[in-house]
């Protein structure tokens, strides 16, 4: 059990790091959180402060499931649990760390608990999982965000295809790699995601919602 707790604790923190957060503290000398929707994911960062600082974020919160999943996960200290039924424990380990760091990527304890939206960070940790699984969940987000070019319909979207990507994979075309767990640890971090969506949500209902204008790479929009 040593070894779980420590990769738990280790991913949270490594979700924990607020890269938009410290990027427009250095680069800008400004708190994002002040800026737009006030929240320090990605896209707030895309539309406060340009597409370099929107990439680079983009980057560093998938990183920190790719970290997660891929790497803390590894770490043995003593023996894992055994008592995950038939679920293979290797892979619900590495759920459980990317989950963990999708939490610190929502309640950092490194920014007063008061993160992101959790999409980058899961779609890192579960990359690290099943590659070729987030590649058609990708194409999926990326489709549904050029056609409606509202970022949060496309990540809503994205959210619930993994889970429904796994199910069809697994069940239709008998893909038995695919661990069930992935299946139901992946629809968790859908729920939560679509929880941490649910203004988006009401402004979609309302058609409130903004929509992204241009695709076109953009510079700060802050004042210098």
């Amino acid at each position: 059990m040593l070894s779980l707790f420590v990769i738990l604790i280790l991913s949270y923190l490594a979700g924990s790091i607020p890269a938009s957060l410290w990027i427009s503290r250095h680069f800008f000398q400004v708190d994002i959180r002040d800026f737009g929707s006030g929240n320090v994911g990605a896209t707030n960062a895309f539309r406060i402060l340009g597409w370099k600082a929107g990439v680079l974020t983009t980057l560093v919160d998938a990183g920190k499931g790719v970290l997660a999943a891929g790497l803390i996960a590894s770490i043995r200290l003593d023996d894992l649990p055994a008592g995950f039924g038939a679920w293979e424990v290797e892979t619900v380990v590495r759920l459980l760390a990317g989950i963990a760091a999708v939490a610190g990527h929502m309640y950092p304890i490194m920014a007063g608990f008061k993160g992101g939206k959790g999409v980058n960070t899961s779609a890192g940790a579960l990359l690290a999982i099943t590659p070729l699984t987030i590649l058609i969940v990708f194409l999926v987000f990326a489709v549904v965000l050029l056609q409606s070019r509202y970022v949060s319909l496309a990540s809503l979207t994205a959210a619930v295809s993994f889970p429904t990507t796994i199910a069809v994979r697994r069940y239709v075309f008998h893909i038995d790699s695919l661990d069930p767990s992935l299946l139901i640890l992946g629809s968790v971090m859908a729920l939560v995601i679509i929880f941490a969506h649910r203004n988006n949500i009401r402004r979609l209902v309302e058609g409130s919602e903004k929509r992204i204008r241009s695709f076109k790479p953009h510079g700060s929009r802050l004042e210098t």
